[in-house]
């Protein structure tokens, strides 16, 4: 008698959820409500697009950069006329000063250009004042190893060619003036000039691309060059590029270092690289507006399911599910549904950045920490989206929910 007695007083206790069938109730709302789920998850699918695409084309674009940094190098150091200390006075650089910058060690290679007051048409008979912006200047041999460039059509200057009228177009001057092979002719000065070569872009000298090169002694004959150069390049090992910079300008000029400015070519691709993200923060805040909105929708739509499920929630109370297990129900629904919005976006994220990638000719970059970072975003929304609703449903009494319904 006592044994039953003490069976008769114990409380029943709840049967537990497995993990199967809390994803089975969890999921039961958006199997019985496809398009609304479809709808609810689409706001979260655009945020989290949004941030992948963002992330994933600036890391694409940052990293085309860091590649053209690797095939230009760092090393490149170029010294050019300062401003001289006494106004209107004109500096030039030494005549020497190529070879001179040639021999500190640790330098490889060596080329210059100088600025020479001419202009080169199409023809004779196109306005001199119609230059389009095209520079012309004349270069020694080295010039293109130094820049580390290279011929997209025709060839480089020689010892041959670079005493006679023959010049080699950089690729916008080429544009600009409409010449699209060699072979063709130029007026440059007061006669024609055969076009040997047209370069390829060269990022790390921008001037060059703008220019008309004539050959150094080929300017001297026939343009009036007084042979004073007015940019020297250098290419030096890279452990000896601090040492370089330190010794250039006075090895350049040693009476006046001062009139010197020495500039690093690649240091404006590095700040470009380092500040590609710079604007995308704001696209990235506009991705995370976009997720929030998303959240709003998912918790409006599963407190208006909450509602609709008053007959459910109360069955299942008056059956013996716990609020707690109720909780979990709705809960585990928002995370299922913030987690497709999700999974989603990050699809079509990066499909987004392959898309922009394979258009502009970049390698495709979605950094992991984004695809993980922003579907950890979702799933943290869809808790707190959840959170509200799941406790509403669980406080909602069996008898006036079976009531209502």
């Amino acid at each position: 008698m006592s044994g039953t007695r003490v069976r008769g007083r114990e409380r029943l206790k709840a049967a537990r959820l497995s993990p199967r069938d809390v994803a089975h109730v969890g999921s039961s709302g958006l199997r019985s409500r496809p398009m609304r789920v479809v709808l609810s998850a689409l706001g979260i699918a655009i945020g989290i697009a949004t941030m992948i695409s963002v992330v994933g084309i600036s890391a694409s674009s940052q990293a085309q950069l860091l590649r053209e940094l690797d095939k230009l190098g760092t090393n490149l150091l170029v010294a050019s006329p300062g401003e001289s200390m006494f106004a209107g006075e004109e500096v030039k650089l030494p005549e020497e000063s190529v070879g001179m910058v040639g021999r500190i060690e640790g330098v490889q290679d060596v080329g210059a250009t100088a600025d020479l007051n001419a202009t080169v048409r199409r023809t004779e008979k196109v306005d001199e004042d119609d230059t389009g912006g095209i520079a012309v200047k004349a270069t020694t041999a080295g010039l293109l190893r130094v820049l580390r460039g290279e011929v997209g059509s025709g060839g480089w200057l020689n010892a041959a060619t670079g005493r006679y009228p023959s010049v080699v177009l950089g690729h916008v001057a080429a544009e600009r003036l409409g010449i699209t092979e060699p072979g063709r002719q130029v007026w440059l000065g007061d006669r024609y000039f055969t076009v040997v070569g047209i370069l390829d872009p060269l990022p790390l000298a921008p001037e060059i691309e703008r220019s008309a090169l004539v050959g150094w002694e080929g300017a001297k004959r026939l343009l009036a060059f007084d042979g004073h150069p007015t940019s020297v390049y250098e290419r030096s090992a890279d452990a000896a590029v601090e040492d370089v910079r330190k010794v250039m300008a006075a090895t350049v000029d040693p009476r006046n270092p001062q009139n010197v400015q020495v500039t690093d070519p690649s240091s404006a691709l590095r700040a470009k690289a380092a500040t590609e993200g710079a604007f995308s923060s704001l696209l990235l805040g506009l991705g995370g507006i976009a997720l929030l909105v998303g959240g709003v929708g998912v918790a409006n739509t599963m407190i208006i399911s909450v509602l609709e499920r008053r007959y459910e929630i109360g069955l299942r109370r008056s059956l013996g599910a716990t609020r707690g297990q109720i909780r979990i129900q709705f809960v585990t629904e928002s995370l299922m549904l913030s987690g497709l919005g999700g999974l989603a976006g990050v699809a079509l994220g990066a499909a987004a950045t392959g898309v922009y990638a394979h258009s502009g000719g970049l390698p495709w970059v979605v950094p992991l920490w984004a695809v993980a970072g922003g579907f950890g975003a979702t799933l943290a929304i869809g808790t707190v989206a959840g959170l509200y609703p799941a406790v509403r449903a669980s406080r909602l009494s069996p008898t006036l929910a079976l009531h209502a319904a």
